[in-house]
């Protein structure tokens, strides 16, 4: 199936979500979501490569937010695809900027990828990006290394975190610590939604550096604090990282206060045991009903926060980035990748991609090119007027000459390293290596599944490309034996 052709048959299942925004939200909410259906079809039929806009901007310098999704796969928005799961504000968001096709996250796992979005740089070019995840307290982003927050602050911007951290623990290691001025969320990978005991089998639920108490269902309190911050009177840009828990496990929706019990008390069983994790897995429970219900909860809330930014008129002169941390696993739709989360196979770190500036780009786009987390660092510090530490190079290609001048991107390759796999793509080209030690070589453009094999017919290339990984992973730490 083309990527114009998902794109319209997930335009047209998406807007059957509109009976239940109009039965839930509010009714500026339910009109919106009545107009978006109406024109799902038409607007998706309009869908057009991505040119940028001819005329120039302001000059002004943009708010920024960048709202993340969690273990969300590529194909599980209605706009990627998906036959099942209905994300009409997500879909919306997509018709007024322009949706990316071949975007990725920067590694295959979340604290990773949080490393290179959050310095612009491979997650191995520092000793708390070698974790896969991060698990213990002893690992985290160095609060001396800048990042995109403390460059921004630097340049005049006001900065905030919500919601997800995963780049270490107190005491050491924090976001404020790290550039931003207020965080309010959790320091882990993972928490139970209502009780909030997290990994370490603790209460992680944060503003700045002291608890804060608050049983609802996290996604609830994340799109509060997320819409209170956007709603306040600033006299400065300001960058707002948002970053959902949902749809990570457990698998628990907002009318699941009874099932989050049980796993809490699991968890604070599990504690002498060191097996907090494995409750909060939540093997023996979620389906993909359960799934579906969560995914559509992270797109109203993500509903809420953009009509607080509409509302509060700053819509046209802020940029929105949407994307996942990495690929979705076990109920997650990535059809037609193979391979999730942990793997570098498509299904593992293409995630699904959305840019939106009103003041800038033109909606209906679609854009083919491939991107991945390190770029938007370097996008957003140059729309912004930071310059990065030259100590700190990056590793990731600013965007900006191409969404506002139309400029070419210049050919590079995307690198991923994790443990037990490796990639690089350039172009339309993918060499791969399992975890068993084989080479292999697809051309994503005819084979998006990875299922054709030409390393036997193109040695050449795939000698090249493996080349090429092995001289940027010299330059990267080693992994600890």
């Amino acid at each position: 199936m083309s990527e114009i052709s998902r794109r319209t048959f997930g335009g047209l299942v998406g807007g059957g979500a509109v009976g239940a925004v109009a039965a839930t939200g509010t009714a500026a909410e339910a009109a919106e979501a009545s107009e978006a259906a109406r024109n799902a079809q038409a607007a998706d039929a309009a869908e057009r490569p991505f040119a940028a806009r001819s005329s120039a901007g302001s000059g002004r310098r943009p708010n920024i937010l960048f709202i993340l999704g969690d273990d969300l796969g590529w194909a599980d928005l209605s706009s990627y695809g998906a036959p099942h799961i209905k994300t009409p504000h997500l879909d919306r968001l997509a018709r007024q900027g322009v949706r990316f096709t071949h975007a990725y996250s920067g590694s295959a796992t979340c604290s990773p990828t949080r490393f290179s979005l959050y310095t612009g740089r491979y997650p191995g070019r520092t000793a708390g990006g070698l974790a896969e995840p991060i698990g213990n307290r002893t690992q985290g982003l160095d609060p001396n290394h800048p990042t995109l927050a403390s460059l921004l602050k630097k340049a005049g911007y006001d900065t905030a975190l919500i919601g997800k951290w995963h780049c270490g623990w107190l005491p050491d290691h924090s976001p404020t610590k790290s550039g931003w001025d207020e965080f309010f969320g959790n320091f882990g990978g993972v928490l139970e939604y209502f009780s909030k005991l997290g990994q370490l089998g603790e209460y992680d639920l944060y503003e700045g550096d002291a608890e804060y108490k608050d049983l609802r269902y996290y996604t609830e309190v994340v799109t509060e604090r997320a819409v209170d911050y956007i709603r306040r009177e600033h006299d400065r840009p300001w960058l707002l990282n948002l970053n959902f828990t949902t749809p990570h496990w457990p698998w628990l929706a907002e009318g699941d206060a009874e099932t989050g019990a049980e796993i809490a008390e699991k968890v604070r069983s599990a504690r002498n045991a060191g097996q907090v994790v494995a409750a909060l897995l939540h093997n023996d429970g979620g389906s993909v009903e359960k799934y579906t219900e969560m995914v559509q909860s992270l797109d109203a809330a993500v509903g809420e926060v953009l009509t607080a930014l509409r509302r509060s008129g700053q819509e046209d002169d802020t940029i929105v980035v949407f994307a996942s941390d990495n690929g979705g696993e076990r109920w997650s739709y990535q059809w037609p990748l193979s391979g999730e989360k942990a793997s570098l196979l498509e299904g593992g770190i293409r995630v699904p991609t959305i840019v939106r500036w009103p003041a800038r780009l033109d909606g209906r786009q679609v854009s083919d090119e491939p991107v991945f987390s390190p770029d938007w660092t370097a996008t957003l510090l140059e729309l912004g007027g930071a310059r990065p530490d030259p100590a700190h190079p990056l590793d990731g290609t600013s965007l900006a000459g191409y969404l506002l001048r139309g400029e070419r991107l210049p050919e590079r390759d995307l690198f991923w390293r994790v443990r037990g796999n490796r990639a690089l793509r350039r172009g339309g080209w993918k060499y791969y290596q399992d975890a068993e030690g084989t080479d292999h070589l697809f051309r994503l453009t005819a084979d998006q599944r990875e299922q054709a094999d030409l390393a036997a017919d193109e040695p050449e290339l795939l000698a090249e490309l493996k080349a090429s990984w092995e001289r940027i992973d010299d330059t990267l730490l080693p992994y600890p034996g």
